[in-house]
């Protein structure tokens, strides 16, 4: 299925670029990285030198402007070795940086972001907390005003990064409850007080870190407050329309690759004396995979589309998100069917997207919290 004729040559740059890297630094090592259940700190360096992680950050802070397109290709491109987790992991900075570079003061932009965009840092958000999960509204990790300094207790957890970041985005109660009341900080990790705990063991995303984090009287400069005191929840709310998009397509490409393996298989495999392909009920289960793929890529490409002409698009957004990973979800399982046993084991491809496919719907706000924002957008 050939890319949308809206990339245009800077996005197919990117591709270029991207699939260069991926070929050379990636796919060789990715399946011994899910084994290992990390990839190498020096990644990021060789990502930053390669110009991926400067991607739609403005020049003065090291990084290279560009449009929706151009992160989409990039995203399919990096999701082409196959690992949901090393593109969430290695792109974090994508959900912790664009606060601060939209919000931040400029003493802390430059002090952060390039260093950041280089590969010499990470960066990660922190926002989700034992307690809440979905409801950020209702977070409850405290910082305190004590003058010069927020006095920062509490604790965050399912923190992609988290065990490796250099810098955390984080969101913080510093008014009454409910939405009016949360603010977002810049917390380097090494802050008295902040520590964090084990890595988190997951179904998928293997290659990605995640963990908890605490917080037992961090003080935080008060220079470190992102944007206004009390005005966070709306930086949040709107930092969630790329990452929605970003998780749009790698529910895309997950089904995507699962398709191409099943389809690759079936072509191969003989069964009762033909191909499976020659079978009706594997060659319809191909078409729906193939048919709920092309629609959902083609939406998500309108979606983007909208955005850059500047439209308001969180209500189809929050389409895109649900409908790409249903998509993923059902071509996922189909593709693992079409293997039979052997899709069962972890030598296959399709094993790993079957299980990284179910984070998708749950990340970046739940399918449920899609469905809320499209009924509110439909019925108010």
């Amino acid at each position: 299925m050939s890319p949308s004729h809206q990339f245009d040559e800077s996005s197919r740059l990117i591709r270029t670029m991207t699939e260069r890297f991926v070929a050379q630094e990636v796919a060789p090592h990715i399946d011994q990285w899910e084994r290992q259940q990390e990839f190498p700190l020096s990644l990021y360096r060789k990502a930053g030198e390669a110009g991926i992680l400067g991607l739609d950050y403005p020049e003065a802070l090291g990084g290279t402007p560009c449009n929706a397109f151009g992160l989409i290709a990039l995203t399919e491109a990096l999701m082409s070795a196959g690992s949901g987790g090393l593109v969430a992991s290695l792109l974090s900075h994508n959900i912790g940086l664009p606060p601060l570079v939209n919000f931040g003061s400029d003493s802390l932009k430059q002090r952060v972001v390039p260093e950041v965009l280089s590969g010499s840092a990470i960066a990660a958000l922190a926002v989700t907390e034992p307690s809440g999960g979905s409801d950020v509204a209702s977070i409850k990790t405290r910082a305190i005003d004590e003058g010069d300094h927020y006095r920062v207790s509490g604790s965050k957890t399912f923190i992609t990064s988290g065990s490796r970041a250099d810098y955390f985005t984080v969101a913080v109660r510093t008014g009454d409850f409910g939405p009016k009341g949360v603010s977002l900080l810049l917390m380097e990790a090494n802050t008295p007080g902040l520590s964090r705990g084990s890595k988190l063991e997951k179904m998928g995303w293997h290659a990605s870190d995640t963990c908890e984090l605490f917080f037992d009287d961090c003080l935080v400069p008060k220079a470190n407050l992102i944007g206004k005191q009390n005005q966070g929840f709306k930086l949040i709310m709107a930092n969630f329309q790329k990452e929605r998009m970003s998780l749009a397509v790698m529910a895309n490409e997950t089904a995507q690759l699962a398709l191409d393996s099943a389809l690759a298989y079936a072509k191969q495999r003989k069964a009762f004396g033909s191909a499976l392909t020659e079978k009706p009920v594997i060659r319809h289960q191909l078409a729906e995979m193939a048919t709920k793929l092309a629609a959902s890529k083609q939406f998500l490409y309108h979606c983007a589309a909208r955005f850059d002409a500047g439209e308001e698009v969180s209500l189809e957004l929050s389409m895109a998100k649900n409908l790409a990973t249903d998509c993923s979800d059902f071509v996922t399982h189909q593709a693992v069917q079409i293997f039979g046993g052997m899709g069962y084991m972890r030598e296959s491809l399709v094993e790993r997207l079957y299980r990284d496919s179910r984070i998708l719907s749950i990340g970046g706000g739940t399918r449920e919290i899609m469905n809320e924002i499209i009924a509110k957008g439909l019925i108010d």
